[in-house]
C-alpha cells in the first residue's frame, strides 16, 4: 500500500467534500467514476426518450398522455442523474473511511421506471 498523500496536497473542493479518511487506490476511485458516468449515460438515454416522446406525434396516444409520459420519463432521468451523483460521493467517502460500500438506491428507481414503461407499452400494443 502506498503512503498517504499530504492532505494539503488535495484541492480545496476535495478537502471540503471529503474532509476525513485517506486517499483510496486510484483504480477504485476511477472505477467509481466510470460507474457514475454509466449512470449519467443511462440518465441521458431517458432524457432522449422524453424528448422523443414530446417531439414525435404518436397517433394512438392523446397529446395530454404523451406530454405526461414525457414529463414522467424526464423526471426519471433527473432522479437517475442526481442519484448517480449522490452515490458517487457516498462510495468515495466509504472508500476513504474504510467503511462498507452503500447500497445503490438508484436501482429500484430504474426498475420501477422500466416496469411502468413496459406495462404502458404492453397496454398500448394490446389496444
Amino acid at each position: 500500500m502506498r503512503a498517504m498523500a499530504d492532505p494539503e496536497d488535495r484541492s480545496a473542493l476535495a478537502r471540503r467534500v471529503f474532509p476525513r479518511g485517506r486517499e483510496p487506490d486510484p483504480r477504485f476511485t476511477l472505477a467509481n467514476e466510470r460507474t457514475f458516468l454509466a449512470w449519467v449515460r443511462t440518465s441521458l438515454a431517458f432524457l432522449a426518450g422524453a424528448i422523443a416522446l414530446e417531439a414525435f406525434n404518436i397517433p394512438s396516444i392523446s397529446d395530454e398522455l404523451q406530454t405526461l409520459a414525457a414529463i414522467g420519463v424526464c423526471v426519471v432521468a433527473l432522479l437517475i442523474a442526481s442519484g448517480a451523483a449522490i452515490r458517487w460521493v457516498n462510495v468515495e467517502r466509504a472508500m476513504r473511511e474504510d467503511k462498507p460500500l452503500p447500497v445503490p438506491g438508484i436501482v429500484p428507481v430504474l426498475v420501477v421506471a422500466c416496469l411502468i414503461g413496459g406495462v404502458i407499452v404492453l397496454v398500448g400494443v394490446a389496444r
